[in-house]
């Protein structure tokens, strides 16, 4: 299934909590989305890896706004007063990736709102999986909207593919112990005996397939795009073979918590 394609029409304003300075903007399909710059910190690679642990996210059956393609005018820079801002809008001239802004939402708290340990478990489970680095006390990176939790800013995971020549297929992931929901993630067996039948390699290749040709080209070291998108596939697909390292680590970090 392919990503919808918008354009925007409108630059609305800057959201300052991360470094890539995302912001909402209107589109012509008169919604508002949270827009992430191809033109921002590590560029294209973050896209991607919103864009592949987004979808793959949703295919589990966890809460993930609609991520969207976006093409993005330079000239809508003209109206902008904040240099900084004016300059990324230009970087980024082209298509952009763009998340369905959720009006209302607010930041997860551990300890204000609830969470069942199964859906705790899962997001856990998923994130080892993902390698998502981001998901921790200081960048909780889920909103609660309508009474559901939803996950946002992927663009730290899958972070393999800053270097190529390393394999982690098999990383145990360490940065795990550091997950806001860890203490909350009673169920992590069950969550793996379900998630790893759920996200099939038909899964892993159409959230793949999804990815633009001119996001795989920047900077890569492969010959074709299809090499690149072999190379997403079969990392993901081999991190679920067994036994899961990754599992075995969050079973061991929650431990010492409990």
């Amino acid at each position: 299934m392919k990503l919808r394609a918008i354009t925007a029409t409108r630059y609305v304003t800057p959201l300052r909590e991360g470094g890539s300075l995302p912001a909402i903007v209107e589109a012509d399909d008169a919604g508002m989305y949270v827009l992430k710059f191809r033109g921002a910190a590590q560029g294209a690679k973050v896209l991607i890896a919103e864009l592949i642990v987004g979808e793959l996210a949703r295919a589990i059956g966890l809460a993930v706004p609609e991520i969207v393609l976006i093409e993005l005018d330079a000239d809508l820079a003209r109206t902008e007063a904040d240099p900084e801002i004016q300059q990324l809008i230009r970087a980024s001239a082209g298509l952009n990736l763009a998340l369905d802004y959720l009006p209302g939402s607010v930041t997860f708290n551990p300890i204000a709102d609830s969470i069942e340990p199964r859906l705790a478990s899962d997001i856990v489970w998923f994130d080892a999986y993902v390698s998502n680095v981001d998901r921790t006390a200081r960048n909780a990176n889920m909103l609660m909207w309508h009474k559901r939790l939803w996950l946002i800013d992927h663009g730290a995971a899958l972070y393999f593919h800053h270097d190529w020549t390393s394999n982690r297929s098999k990383d145990r992931f360490n940065p795990i112990k550091d997950h806001i929901l860890l203490r909350f993630a009673a169920s992590l067996r069950e969550a793996d005996e379900t998630l790893s039948v759920r996200l099939t390699p038909a899964i892993i290749r159409d959230v793949v397939e999804r990815i633009p040709d001119a996001w795989l080209s920047v900077d890569s070291p492969f010959a074709s795009t299809q090499d690149a998108r072999s190379a997403y596939i079969q990392h993901l697909t081999r991190r679920l073979e067994g036994p899961r390292a990754f599992l075995e680590e969050a079973v061991r970090a929650r431990s010492l918590l409990v």
